[in-house]
Parts: structure tokens; C-alpha cells; sequence
């Protein structure tokens, strides 16, 4: 077992592209850290880089207690698993597993021990005389992580290993792996596109964007206090409401206008977050999760002036709940993310989506009352795009 160090990563090509900006992580013993965002934002690269498939340009990089930056990828002692599987397809479920430890001339009865052992583990054993072919796509992946098995690696490397299964069998083997790094107990390093599947699997998430690192912590830390606009918006499934907005301070705390309409923001909001009450009438930018929209029918103890007004343009059934997706007059905000469908429409209005109780009687092309959750209302300098807080 082993901690995995970035100290500065800097990654420039031959070109002058800079992939990666300064990255320092720290991957302790036994943790799952994800390295998770959107395409083209260095997270391959660094993940690369661990492994040794990649040169650092500058920085240090050390797995345990040893310098790595000049050390071959295979006395690394890591182990690596792709998203194509790299199995050989003449060989036997049972030859996949146990083929590196035949080319380091381990010998055969330790190969067959370790090689049963991970195929215990993994459910293979019946399958360990087929060959690749034979097999299913979430059965060839668990290949791929016995092959990494048997190896007793420092570290586990996982480059979006789960890419080409369905949808269904996605969700069964992020569980599954998941399971496996806390079974095994084994220093992970996971780099997925995927926001939920970063945020049902790590221990920690680190969120990079344009090969800089925007924030690492527990998931849970990253969708209650994001540090600033893009981590909101990327973590989150709908999205974050994003609004440029305006902050009026007054006695009872203050208020907040998205486009015509004003909602109340309690005490509470300034106590959270200190450094707000020098927003008074300035402009920020207002963020509000799906879950922080209902149907106001269905909250009637909620204050009017922790309301507003929208137009319902669409709604999506998911059985325990409803999508609500409704327009508003105020401006929505670039969340900053490249593979993003931002939400502006035509006429300066903002389509909003608000994740509703299934008895909601909202319907299409009506005109509803909203409550908004003012109180987990999330607040952004509008030019720093860096959270507010103290």
C-alpha cells in the first residue's frame, strides 16, 4: 500500500500545449480518489502521468516513499486498467489473469493461487477456461481488474474503465468496484467524465478543469460548498440554477432579484456566510440546486416572499419525483464547462429545472408559484466567480 504525491505537476508537449498547471494531490494510503472533468481538462494526462506513460515537464511525482519521475511505468508497482479492456483474445480467462505474473517468472503454483483467489473475488471461477470472446461486457471488465489483482499493486490506476458498458450495467459495476477498492483495501485513482460516478464511488473527488485543479474534498463537501461557479454547476445532476443577480441588505437580512422578481433571504444566510453583507446592492451571481424548487401548492406554509412566478415549459416523470423545467426573466449564468448545454434562451428569459414532488399538478404552458429553499441559496462574486463566504 502506498500514498501517490503530485508536488507541482506541470505537463507542456513538444508543441507548447500546457496540459497540466501546477497539480498537487495527495492520494493517501488506501484512499479512492476520482479525477473527474470534462473533456479535454488533463484528468487522462495526470492519471497518465501516475502511471508513467506520460513524461512530468516539471514537479515531482512519489508512490510511497520513492521518487518516481524517472522510473519506468513497470517498477512503478502499479497496476492500470483501460477502458477497452486490453485482454488477449486467444488467451483463456485464466491466462489473461495470470499473464503478467508468468512474464515476471513467478512461480506456478503462486499464479494459480492468486490468479483462483482474484476470480474468487470477482465471481469469474466459472468462466476462467473461456476465452474473452465468450464473455460479456461487464464480465470482460472484471478481467481486466483480476488481471490488475494478481498483481498486489501499490496502487490501482483506473482510466474510465467503465465507458463501454450500458447504463444498466454501469451503475451494477461502479458498485462493484467500489466494493472491491474498500474489500482490498488498495490506494485507487479513478478518472471519469461521469459526475455521479465520481461522486457514488470516491472517497474524495479532485475537479479539474482546463488542467487546473478547481477543488478536491468528500463528495458530500463538494455539492453543499463548492468553491466556485464551475464546481457548482459541474457537480449536480440536473445542474445548479445559475442567475445573475442583484443583493439588497436590509433589516430582516435582505432580498435577492432574479430579473423582475424578489425573494427573501433570511439572517441565516449572512450568518453562513459573512462576507455577503458587502454585496449589498452589487450584482452576483445566485446559484439553486433543482431539489431547492417546489410547487408551492404543495408548500403551503411557505412565506410569499420566498417565492416566484414561472412559465412551465416541459416536464420529465422519473416516478419518485418530477423535473419541472420552467422559464423565469433573469439572465442564467455560463457555468464555465465546455461540454455544458447552457440554459439561455431567446428573449433574455432563463429556462430553470426544479426537482418536484410527484403529486405537483403542474402542467405544460402554465403559469405556477414556486417556493425557492432560500436558505440553500448559494452566492458567487460575479467577476472572481469564486464562492462568498467570509
Amino acid at each position: 500500500m502506498a500514498t501517490v504525491v503530485l508536488d507541482s505537476i506541470n505537463k507542456v508537449y513538444d508543441d507548447g500545449y500546457h496540459a497540466i498547471h501546477d497539480l498537487s494531490l495527495e492520494i493517501k494510503d488506501q484512499e479512492f480518489l476520482v479525477l473527474v472533468g470534462p473533456s479535454g481538462c488533463g484528468k487522462s494526462t495526470a492519471l497518465r502521468m501516475i502511471a508513467g506513460l506520460e513524461t512530468i515537464s516539471t514537479g515531482e511525482m512519489r508512490i510511497g516513499d520513492r521518487l518516481v519521475n524517472n522510473i519506468e511505468p513497470k517498477d512503478r508497482d502499479i497496476a492500470m486498467v483501460f477502458q477497452n479492456y486490453a485482454l488477449y483474445p486467444h488467451m483463456s480467462v485464466y491466462d489473461n489473469i495470470g499473464f503478467a505474473l508468468k512474464l515476471s517468472k513467478v512461480p506456478k503454483q503462486e499464479i494459480d493461487k492468486r490468479v483462483r483467489r482474484a476470480a474468487a473475488i470477482l465471481e469469474l471461477e466459472p468462466y476462467l477456461q473461456k476465452k474473452p470472446g465468450m464473455l460479456s461486457g461487464g464480465q470482460r471488465q472484471r478481467v481486466a481488474m483480476g488481471r490488475a489483482i494478481v498483481r498486489q499493486p501499490a496502487a490501482f490506476l483506473m482510466d474510465e474503465p467503465l465507458s463501454n458498458l450500458d447504463a444498466k450495467l454501469r451503475v451494477q459495476m461502479r458498485a462493484e468496484i467500489a466494493a472491491l477498492q474498500r474489500e482490498l483495501a488498495v490506494t485507487t485513482v479513478y478518472v471519469t467524465h461521469d459526475q455521479i460516478e465520481a461522486m457514488t464511488m470516491g472517497d474524495r473527488v479532485a475537479v479539474l478543469k482546463g488542467g487546473y485543479l478547481q477543488q478536491v474534498d468528500t463528495p458530500q463537501k463538494l455539492y453543499d460548498c463548492p468553491d466556485n461557479v464551475f464546481v457548482a454547476a459541474f457537480i449536480g445532476s440536473p445542474s445548479m440554477n445559475l442567475y445573475d443577480a442583484s443583493l439588497t441588505v436590509d433589516g430582516k437580512g435582505g432580498s435577492v432579484a432574479l430579473g423582475s422578481q424578489k425573494v427573501q433571504i433570511g439572517p441565516e444566510a449572512f450568518a453562513a456566510r459573512p462576507a455577503l453583507k458587502g454585496y449589498g446592492g452589487k450584482r452576483l451571481i445566485v446559484g439553486i440546486r433543482p431539489e431547492d424548487f417546489e410547487d408551492a401548492k404543495l408548500d403551503s406554509a411557505s412565506p410569499a416572499d420566498r417565492r416566484i412566478r414561472g412559465s412551465v415549459t416541459l416536464i420529465e416523470s422519473l416516478g419518485v419525483e418530477i423535473l419541472v423545467h420552467f422559464a423565469i426573466d433573469a439572465r442564467t449564468v455560463d457555468s464555465g464547462d465546455p461540454d455544458a448545454v447552457e440554459k439561455n434562451i431567446m428573449d433574455g428569459q432563463a429556462n430553470a429545472v426544479g426537482r418536484f414532488n410527484p403529486r405537483s399538478t403542474a402542467k405544460p404552458k402554465a403559469t405556477i408559484d414556486i417556493t425557492v429553499a432560500t436558505e440553500n441559496m448559494h452566492f458567487f462574486d460575479a467577476e472572481t466567480r469564486q464562492a462568498i463566504w467570509s
